[in-house]
């Protein structure tokens, strides 16, 4: 198996996926903004600087899901995907995929799987490994499932899917990982092929004693 792995916020997209749903639900007034927009800001903050705790962001970030039915949810993600997504993925991302066409491709994404499963198939992208919302008959709780595919989190769940393939990372052919984040370095430092993308201050330093390849999608 050859693997390519992408990160997604700030990697294939020119922005932050989770942040964009939350600001979106604010801007229709499904989320008040007063009590919402700050924190929200708040944690995209402790994730670029790498202090964010996972758990106490889900909590925010899942909740509103549990609040309204499926089916409008659905119909607000679509909405999402034509005015906020498609406008923000990265000028580079459709080239730099294209390259691993034969190859496994997965993103790797600490955002959930609600928000990020129709944004890897507008991508062509064939398999996603995502933080998982718990579901009670197809409806949502507002509580995470399993593992969030965060920080060790990403290796962790990366091989337990590799083991669903019948391999694991230190068996695969060649492996790349592309990412912008201080938060990738523990996956970033498993595979072959490191890449640092449109890094953040921490991971370009990194990038740069480690001799790994830094390129720009944007």
């Amino acid at each position: 198996m050859r693997l390519a792995l992408f990160d997604l916020d700030n990697t294939l997209l020119a922005g932050d996926s989770d942040f964009e749903w939350a600001q979106f639900l604010i801007e229709k007034g499904v989320l008040d903004r007063e009590l919402y927009e700050a924190k929200n800001q708040t944690f995209y903050d402790q994730y670029k600087s790498g202090t964010l705790d996972i758990h106490e962001f889900l909590d925010f970030q899942l909740k509103p899901l549990a609040h309204h039915p499926r089916a409008q949810l659905d119909a607000w993600h679509d909405e999402y995907m034509r005015t906020r997504i498609v406008p923000m993925v990265a000028k580079g991302a459709p080239a730099l995929l294209a390259r691993h066409v034969g190859d496994t491709r997965v993103i790797v994404t600490a955002t959930n799987s609600f928000v990020t499963a129709p944004i890897a198939h507008y991508l062509g992208v064939e398999h996603l490994i995502a933080t998982e919302p718990e579901q009670v008959g197809g409806e949502f709780t507002g509580k995470v499932s399993g593992l969030p595919s965060f920080k060790d989190g990403k290796v962790t769940r990366l091989e337990q899917w590799l083991t669903g393939q019948g391999e694991n990372l230190a068996t695969v052919t060649e492996s790349w990982f592309y990412s912008d984040s201080l938060n990738d370095l523990p996956l970033l430092a498993r595979v072959r092929h490191p890449v640092a993308v449109d890094p953040d201050a921490t991971l370009l330093a990194h990038a740069q004693a480690a001799g790994w390849p830094v390129i720009s999608l944007r």
